[in-house]
């Protein structure tokens, strides 16, 4: 099976290698996941694993996810996630740490970047802005709005202000540095996204050389 798991995002530090140099890292609550549910080829027409993560108290749940835990007669979670995967060496109850990982691995992290609320061109594209002078009238707008009568139209895709931020991203190829299993927590090289305790899918890379 591959490597899966659901993390939760500590923070940045940073530490020395071997030869001494500084080298920054996230540190992820990873684990442990308990497998609540096998999905297969034959009853859902393709091979997956939906992992629990975190305690939830059962005041928290409603009906539907109740009964999902009860019939795979597990603790429930409080976050499910499910990982697609070649074929499946786990069963429904067993239950996944950080031991999945191996310092110098590969993996893939997905999470949800931090929201910035509604945001103009400069900060959520990167634009310039205009002329700073008196008379310019003209300072942080997004710009053209295109030609007149033809097209007569704001073509689709014109990068405008709006919204920014809160997207699902995966950050690719990232090296497993250290695996602390007391802690159930891995130190993987540079950043990830999202903001302290934030939800992360933990997978081993689909490009990894």
């Amino acid at each position: 099976m591959n490597k899966t798991l659901i993390g939760r995002k500590i923070g940045m530090t940073q530490i020395f290698d071997e030869k001494g140099l500084v080298v920054p890292v996230t540190a992820i609550e990873a684990g442990p996941c308990v497998v609540a549910q096998i999905k297969n080829v034959d009853t859902d027409g393709y091979n997956a694993v939906q992992l629990g993560f975190g305690d939830v108290k059962d005041k928290h749940l409603n009906k539907p996810k109740k009964g999902h835990f009860t019939k795979a007669n597990v603790t429930a979670k409080k976050h499910l996630r499910e990982f697609r995967v070649d074929t499946v060496e786990v069963k429904v109850g067993d239950e996944l740490k950080a031991d999945v990982f191996e310092v110098g691995d590969k993996i893939d992290v997905q999470g949800t970047t931090k929201g910035k609320g509604f945001q103009g061109v400069i900060k959520r594209h990167g634009q310039h802005r205009g002329p700073m002078g008196h008379g310019s009238m003209y300072h942080r707008r997004p710009g053209s709005m295109g030609s007149t009568s033809t097209p007569g139209r704001v073509f689709k895709g014109k990068k405008l202000p709006g919204h920014m931020g809160v997207q699902t991203v995966t950050i690719q190829n990232l090296d497993v540095v250290k695996v602390d299993l007391d802690k159930n927590v891995i130190l993987v090289k540079g950043s990830v996204p999202g903001a302290k305790g934030a939800i992360l899918k933990i997978k081993k890379s689909v490009k990894a050389n």
